[in-house]
């Protein structure tokens, strides 16, 4: 993904399984980042809970695997 792609993702909420390995930053309903803290998410295991109500996560850095 590329800067421009990850921007207009719309936020996953809290608790939803992450769709991929990674970098996540919170962010609002609109999709702005807030902060610029940095969660690292495990595909399949729920994102954790936002700083406040009302946020979800934005993939930044997906991990990069070697097959």
């Amino acid at each position: 993904m590329t800067e421009g792609n990850i921007n207009m993702v719309k936020p996953y909420k809290p608790g939803t399984p992450a769709p991929l390995s990674g970098q996540y930053r919170p962010a609002g309903p609109r999709g702005g980042f807030i902060g610029s803290g940095e969660i690292t998410a495990i595909q399949g295991k729920p994102l954790p809970p936002t700083p406040r109500p009302g946020q979800g996560y934005v993939p930044v850095d997906p991990t990069k695997h070697k097959k």
